[in-house]
């Protein structure tokens, strides 16, 4: 359906990789998987913090909800992939309407992930360079008051970029190159000036997503300098394996954000770019559990009195 004028969009046609044609079954396998293992992985890690009381720390409740992010971050594209896969291009249609609640609903739950790297980052650096009053400090009230400030600050940002895509006309054509839509291969699509979209992203989105990302480093720069005093290479070891987990998966979601985004629509590549986007949106979901916490002693400690309970219900 190719559209003239913008009172006829009422619908986009999503490609979901149609290029690759001969593998759509395959590719409906491996996103399922992906989808399962995310869901799995993360509900697991929730279930764990909740129910363990020894993981009761400030950092295992900002992993809760950074699980919590991820699962609804992956259920807003993964889902329409999968259904996409098992239909031909011409019904893969996405209601104007679902569009937009799903440029929403992707920025709120993707810009939370960006604050809560941030505050983790904020967490690490308060126990390892202030650890006399860490507890203090990161008590419960201040966990719940950075918690809503993420939220608050991703849904104000997602109601903005929304509501400037909503209003761009549209009538070059209807068939979104990508998986989802997404604010980038909309402005293809548009036949208005998008230079106010874009002046946007590069100013108010340089501040929802570089801010926490220099924020970040900043602590880092606080934390090593930290670990360097420390005299036991022991000791240096253990902190700074913690660390660089943490900088591998922000360097991981944050170098593919601001590659998707803080570019000219000019150089819109469709293979880069959604290369880009399933490592963000679909892989990092998946690995965060792995990365944060099932290589974590006291969660693999807490696994294992879980599967003691499960497999032995009567010693309870």
């Amino acid at each position: 359906m190719e559209t003239t004028n913008t009172s006829s969009v009422t619908e986009f046609i999503l490609s979901t990789f149609a290029d690759l044609h001969s593998y759509q079954l395959e590719l409906f396998v491996v996103f399922f998987f992906i989808l399962i293992i995310t869901i799995t992985g993360n509900l697991a890690i929730i279930a764990l913090t909740i129910s363990d009381s020894q993981l009761q720390s400030p950092m295992y409740f900002f992993l809760t909800n950074l699980s919590f992010v991820d699962i609804c971050l992956c259920l807003v594209t993964v889902p329409q992939m999968l259904k996409n896969f098992l239909l031909d291009l011409k019904r893969r249609v996405i209601l104007f309407g679902g569009c937009m609640a799903q440029i929403y609903f992707f920025l709120t739950f993707a810009n939370v992930e960006d604050f809560l790297l941030a505050v983790m980052a904020y967490d690490r650096y308060l126990a390892i360079c202030d650890p006399l009053h860490y507890v203090i400090v990161m008590n419960r009230k201040l966990r719940a008051q950075l918690v809503a400030i993420c939220w608050v600050l991703s849904t104000a940002n997602a109601i903005l970029h929304t509501t400037l895509t909503s209003r761009l006309s549209y009538c070059k054509s209807n068939h979104i190159n990508h998986y989802f839509c997404d604010m980038v291969p909309l402005f293809k699509l548009s036949c208005s000036d998008t230079t106010i979209n874009q002046v946007v992203i590069f100013t108010e989105g340089s501040i929802v997503v570089a801010g926490p990302f220099l924020f970040i480093l900043a602590s880092y720069v606080r934390i090593i300098s930290t670990i360097l005093k420390i005299h036991s290479s022991k000791g240096r070891r253990k902190v700074f394996s913690t660390c660089s987990s943490h900088l591998a998966v922000v360097t991981f979601y944050f170098g593919t954000i601001m590659f998707m985004y803080f570019r000219p629509s000019s150089s819109y590549s469709l293979i880069k770019d959604r290369i880009a986007s399933v490592m963000y949106t679909i892989l990092a979901p998946m690995f965060n559990p792995f990365i944060y916490t099932l290589r974590n002693k006291d969660v693999q400690q807490a696994l294992k009195k879980l599967f003691f309970r499960i497999s032995h219900p009567l010693r309870n």
